[in-house]
């Protein structure tokens, strides 16, 4: 299927779609309505009652990737170094087997070309940010509180607030895709080698900021063939549990 590149390029991260008809949007997306004044408040809510000694620090990415662990609607969305994570998931949904499910993978090491300088320059040597690296961009308590969830901004270059945040794409003036490995905070980010994106925007779909850039990515179509898609299932290792942790069931490829 051609997903071996990442191994050799490490630069592809892989989603999946049990129904090719389905778009690349986040949960905060098919809320639908004016869902992004609903984001903030969704998040704020979520970190004045959550146990602050559920996240390692008090941190906007922290809070951000624990709310979407937790299955509120969020402007992340889940993506997999591994295939035969992506090739699950794509297989999980058996009332859609008689349609066409698909595969994107993503060279994020490309993607990554188009953030602004204020990120790229913080990027270190890997590939991808992690939960840290973007928490030390933040000054929050060293000056004044500010809420990490606010769409104000803040003054200087930091990323305390979402607004922050946000407003990086004027330095590039468009839209940007960033990818951030999640915290190990449970078996099933480990298990599901998982990693999110986000947008800079949250009421733009993914798949229509790629469909920009074509040179990022391959979609692969997975054919309507129940008996194919059977088949497969059936051989995926059973090595692996995906699904084991707090917040939801076991479930094994």
């Amino acid at each position: 299927m051609g997903l071996n590149a990442r191994s050799a390029q490490g630069a592809l991260r892989l989603s999946r779609l049990s129904d090719t008809s389905h778009r690349l949007e986040t949960t905060l997306i098919r809320l639908g309505g004016n869902f992004e004044d609903l984001e903030r408040h969704l998040l704020r809510n979520f970190r004045k009652y959550a146990h602050r000694d559920v996240v390692e620090r008090d941190s906007l990415w922290h809070w951000f990737s624990l709310t979407h662990l937790h299955g509120l609607p969020t402007r992340l969305m889940d993506w997999t170094y591994s295939p035969y994570a992506a090739l699950h998931f794509a297989y999980s949904d058996v009332a859609s087997f008689e349609q066409e499910a698909a595969i994107w993978a993503v060279n994020f090491r490309k993607a990554h070309e188009f953030l602004p300088n204020f990120l790229k320059s913080k990027l270190d040597q890997g590939d991808a940010f992690t939960v840290e690296m973007l928490s030390r961009l933040e000054t929050r308590g060293s000056v004044e509180e500010a809420e990490p969830f606010s769409i104000s901004v803040s003054p200087g270059k930091t990323i305390d607030t979402l607004g922050d945040f946000d407003a990086l794409s004027g330095e590039v003036d468009q839209d940007f895709l960033l990818f951030l490995e999640p915290p190990s905070i449970d078996d099933r980010i480990v298990n599901q080698f998982a990693l999110f994106s986000v947008m800079s925007d949250p009421t733009a779909p993914i798949d229509e900021w790629l469909e920009g850039h074509p040179d990022l990515f391959h979609k692969i179509i997975i054919p309507a063939n129940p008996k194919l898609k059977w088949g497969i299932r059936d051989k995926l290792s059973t090595k692996r549990t995906l699904r084991r942790g707090a917040c939801s069931r076991t479930s094994t490829v």
